[in-house]
């Protein structure tokens, strides 16, 4: 199981690490981002990923290898030998015992600090212009209003045909072009520098166009995305100590509770891990054996999953709008590992019993 879960685990972190990398294609494109940067930034969203993948994996490993030991007639040799239900699923037990604490490492300290890393490294490459790259033959836009066109780029780092429209005061856009220039970084921030050109400018009020040509300009990228402010962290990117302490009046009434909602939500999302692979036990291993195979048990644990997840999804979003209903977050997390022991726990169904006494032989 622990063999099989790694490889279901790893093929799920594969389709879904492709699927979220196409969301940074634009950033690769229009920011110039680089390979190892691209990596970085898409290998940072899969710890919050594991979290669901691995009790799936969990869960579908359980139910295979069950299913399987079942289809082998291993497990009534198992039970002829005098195993419980609870002995036959502790392997089950405890490997959702592991996960769980996986899970909880996951969401209690790995998954802050790589959400909090990936939004960190996301706003430095969309507004940081220290690390622009000036792109040939594309209209490249820099924050609000500014807007740099090069038609090449020389070995040695040289602007060839450069255009500029800055209208960061809209009141005085201003066109500029010049025959070649430089990105050039000082300790204010990066600049264009500008040579032998021309700058276009409409005089308010009269509509008259004035020009003047110039042998060197520069073109200042300093107030290109304007004062940045410091950027609001959300959710997921706090600490659980941040999310105990956190007070109604520090965030708008809707953030608090996706505060208190996230706090709930990680203190029992690890919980699936043992919750799901319980489930797949305690329906199959008291489902007895049928020569037609086990589709029905295996389509009926599938459907009890899938219904804990949806629900769980569920109650964190209702939750979300109203506190009140955080109790039942918990109560979600719990069901599924209190009905799947009390399944395995309890005496054989009398239903089984009475139809196996009326079919021994005299």
């Amino acid at each position: 199981m622990v063999v099989g879960m790694l490889f279901v685990s790893i093929a799920l972190t594969c389709v879904l690490w492709l699927t979220q990398s196409l969301r940074f294609v634009e950033m690769i494109v229009n920011k110039g981002l680089s390979i190892g940067s691209f990596l970085k930034l898409t290998m940072l969203l899969m710890p919050g990923f594991l979290v669901v993948i691995i009790p799936i994996s969990l869960f579908a490993v359980v139910l295979f290898t069950y299913n399987k030991l079942i289809a082998d007639r291993e497990l009534v040799v198992l039970r002829a030998a005098g195993l419980s239900h609870m002995a036959l699923a502790r392997p089950a037990i405890i490997l959702g015992l592991i996960t769980t604490a996986i899970g909880y490492t996951l969401t209690c300290w790995l998954i802050p600090m790589t959400v909090r890393s990936f939004h960190e490294m996301q706003w430095t490459i969309r507004n940081d212009i220290t690390n622009v790259l000036l792109q040939e033959g594309v209209f490249n836009k820099f924050g609000d209003g500014l807007t740099i066109y090069v038609r090449s780029r020389t070995s040695a780092g040289e602007l060839q045909g450069l255009l500029v429209h800055d209208k960061r005061t809209p009141s005085r856009a201003v066109t500029l072009m010049a025959e070649k220039g430089a990105l050039v970084y000082t300790e204010t921030g990066p600049r264009v520098l500008m040579i032998n050109g021309n700058r276009q400018e409409v005089t308010p009020g009269t509509g008259k166009l004035s020009l003047l040509y110039f042998d060197s300009y520069t073109v200042d990228f300093a107030t290109a995305t304007g004062a940045k402010p410091d950027r609001f962290r959300d959710a997921r990117e706090r600490t659980l100590t941040e999310l105990l302490d956190i007070k109604a009046g520090e965030a708008s009434p809707n953030e608090y509770r996706r505060f208190k909602v996230e706090l709930h939500s990680r203190l029992t999302s690890p919980l699936y891990n043992l919750g799901f692979p319980l489930l797949a036990a305690c329906i199959l291993l008291t489902a007895g054996f049928d020569r037609r195979g086990q589709a029905a048990q295996v389509l009926s644990a599938i459907g009890l999953m899938v219904a804990a997840q949806a629900a769980a999804l569920g109650i964190s979003n209702i939750s979300t709008g109203n506190l009140a209903l955080v109790p039942l977050i918990y109560i979600t997390a719990v069901i599924p590992i209190g009905f799947g022991l009390w399944v395995l726990a309890r005496p054989p169904w009398p239903r089984r019993r009475a139809v196996a006494m009326a079919t021994d032989p005299v």
